[in-house]
């Protein structure tokens, strides 16, 4: 594991939460839908790359295994609000995906007090939030009131329903391993 904190997989995370502000920027504000979905575009593949040059180049860090996952959650939360805001998703949406970032928090502080570190993410949990991050532009998208439009919604929506599944039957797995930490038993792998 690398130590220094200025790597270019770690530029990479800091751009992708640079990344939240401006597109609840774009979102709210300027309505400015196609340049929200590049910033989203751009925040999944920083996402992607972030990781894949990390381990590729001997440059993973603490700062990385920590800050990707909790900047995942908040473009989440980011995108959830403000499409609550424009009334683009329904609330069970938002409740069960904040639900379930809520339970596996107050989980993680709890293990912290126990002395245990964080959960590792599984590839299915990565592969959740792919879904999810995959999803919110082709549903930002399936607002034009075209073809174009159409087709993202369909697009948008199964990607959604699949990430979401997934969301929550890792955030389950997730919390089975971080109840079984705390009682001092084996971890339980997914």
């Amino acid at each position: 594991m690398n130590s220094s904190l200025i790597t270019v997989p770690n530029a990479l995370t800091f751009l992708r939460f640079l990344g939240i502000p401006l597109f609840i920027y774009l979102t709210l504000e300027l309505e400015a839908d196609a340049w929200a979905i590049v910033v989203l575009a751009i925040g999944g593949a920083t996402d992607y790359f972030d990781g894949k040059l990390a381990r590729a180049w001997g440059q993973t860090s603490r700062f990385g295994e920590l800050a990707d996952p909790a900047i995942d959650r908040l473009y989440i939360l980011a995108i959830l609000i403000t499409f609550l805001i424009r009334d683009i998703v329904p609330w069970w949406m938002f409740a069960l995906l904040i639900t379930r970032d809520v339970v596996l928090g107050v989980l993680t502080i709890i293990l912290k007090k126990h002395g245990h570190g964080p959960l590792r993410v599984t590839y299915l949990g990565k592969a959740a939030t792919f879904n999810l991050m995959y999803a919110f532009p082709f549903i930002l998208l399936a607002q034009s009131e075209n073809f174009v439009g159409n087709v993202a919604y369909v697009l948008g929506w199964s990607f959604a329903i699949w990430g979401i599944a997934l969301y929550i039957s890792t955030g389950i797995s997730y919390a089975r391993e971080a109840i079984s930490q705390i009682r001092g038993g084996h971890v339980i792998n997914s």
